[in-house]
């Protein structure tokens, strides 16, 4: 008899989650299915709201990666301005948003995704967290929250606080950096490098040890799509959008931002509240790409910063040729970017200029239409605004990066569902590998929900017994 298997709520990720594995009568998989839960509606009650708002209005998605939003909108809001902000403007707001990506990615890896590394996938799920990894290697744990907590500080250092910051605005930031400041951050720094580097070497000697998983883990062949410097280097910030193929050709490159709906449609699907972008020119459902770390190093000839490009290096030589393929390996790519991420932090403040006084372009909206694009940790941010003209938001897209992850997210769990489960006798390593796809990902699901077109809706209403007496559905 067939059957379905239902992992709800998908754990150690940020948000809530649902995968069903639909098994036939021979107990082998026939489908499955990632499910977003929950609904959020910001593309809706934000019309109406003045631009100037958007920032902290769209930050609130999330309160794990609320910069990455605020550098988004803000780049908008920059776009309605028709102005370019002081450079020295541009660098601090660099600054915050890799402080952004090491402490996100810091979390990802240490507390999220470590313990199946470290503690084994057949391991008691009671204990089977970032607790059981203390108690197996308390100086990894320790590093992950310290590191995590470098990042978090030098936020906090720029805007004030560590979640929904207001210090970056339209036009720039809202106050120069001071010396005191720069001194106090860059203190941080070599500590924070030491403990990636030792983390990195660290996790080369894990890698070998997963190879069956590294050959399940998400090796469909996808697109990649990332912003890169006009030269071909990693970016987090400004730049192009590439795209490339999982041959290793370039299908798409030095597009600017504002053209993102060349490359990207949006579908849906009546099993999730999560968009389905896709790659226009093959179509959907074919058009199949990633982003996030994995996407931005194989996107990429070099990153620019002296130990992040030797790992980059070994990040290439995990496979013979072409992109690295396989999901498991967001894991690797996220330790490279983290040690870039500080080495470029160290840079900019080490800059002179960075103490410039001129931060911030002031205007009126010049424009009806703002586009911003920015790397978040998850992968490729798009924050799309129209205003009328008294400055109100009339209409209102996010293109969020889990979002684009996500016929690939579908892709994978179908991958290992078929390799590893067995419906005739499921034991907790074969479901906990499913669940650990998704958080080679790393899906930030607050951030991804959003509404396009005609989105599912089913409303219950139940007795005091939980009894279903009425459903609406849309």
């Amino acid at each position: 008899m067939s059957r379905t298997i239902t992992i709800e709520p998908v754990t150690r990720i940020e948000g809530h989650a649902r995968i069903t594995l639909q098994l036939g009568e021979d107990g082998r998989l026939e489908d499955a299915r990632f499910h977003l839960t929950q609904f959020r509606g910001f593309e809706k009650f934000c019309e109406g709201r003045p631009y100037r708002e958007m920032p902290a209005l769209t930050a609130r998605t999330c309160g794990i990666c609320p910069v990455s939003h605020i550098i988004a909108s803000n780049k908008a809001c920059d776009h309605l301005l028709a102005v370019d902000i002081p450079p020295t403007g541009e660098k601090l707001r660099r600054v915050m948003n890799l402080a952004q990506i090491v402490q996100s990615h810091a979390l990802s890896f240490f507390h999220l995704s470590s313990p199946d590394l470290l503690l084994g996938w057949d391991s008691d799920p009671a204990t089977r967290n970032i607790f059981g990894v203390m108690r197996q290697n308390p100086e990894l744990a320790r590093d992950g929250i310290r590191l995590r907590q470098i990042g978090q500080t030098i936020i906090e250092t720029l805007g004030g606080k560590k979640i929904h910051p207001t210090w970056v605005v339209p036009g720039g930031v809202s106050e120069p950096l001071s010396v005191e400041k720069r001194e106090s951050m860059l203190r941080l720094l070599p500590e924070g490098l030491e403990i990636a580097k030792r983390t990195y070497a660290f996790y080369k000697t894990l890698v070998p040890k997963f190879k069956d998983e590294a050959t399940h883990f998400g090796t469909q062949p996808t697109l990649f799509l990332s912003l890169v410097t006009p030269q071909g280097h990693l970016e987090h910030y400004d730049g192009v959008l590439r795209v490339k193929d999982a041959q290793g050709r370039i299908l798409e490159d030095q597009v600017p931002p504002e053209e993102y709906g060349r490359l990207i449609g949006e579908a849906v699907e009546d099993f999730s509240y999560m968009k389905f972008p896709y790659y226009k020119p093959q179509g959907y459902p074919q058009g199949i790409y990633r982003v996030g770390p994995l996407a931005r190093l194989n996107n990429v000839q070099a990153c620019g910063t002296p130990y992040a490009d030797v790992a980059l290096a070994e990040f290439h030589m995990l496979q013979d040729s072409g992109p690295i393929v396989s999901s498991f390996h967001y894991h690797y790519a996220r330790l490279v970017e983290i040690i870039y991420g500080l080495e470029m932090i160290e840079r900019l403040l080490k800059d002179p200029a960075i103490l410039d006084t001129r931060v911030r372009a002031r205007a009126r909206s010049n424009r009806y239409e703002g586009i911003g694009v920015a790397e978040a940790p998850r992968g490729t941010l798009m924050h799309h605004y129209r205003i009328d003209d008294d400055g109100l938001i009339t209409w209102l897209n996010l293109v969020i990066a889990t979002g684009h992850n996500n016929l690939a997210m579908n892709q994978s769990i179908r991958e290992v569902a078929e390799a590893y489960v067995d419906g005739n006798a499921i034991e907790e390593g074969m479901l906990n590998r499913v669940e650990a796809v998704i958080r080679c990902y790393d899906p930030c699901l607050s951030c991804a929900s959003h509404a396009f077109g005609q989105m599912p809706l089913a409303i219950e209403l139940r007795d005091a017994a939980g009894r279903v007496v009425d459903r609406l559905t849309r």
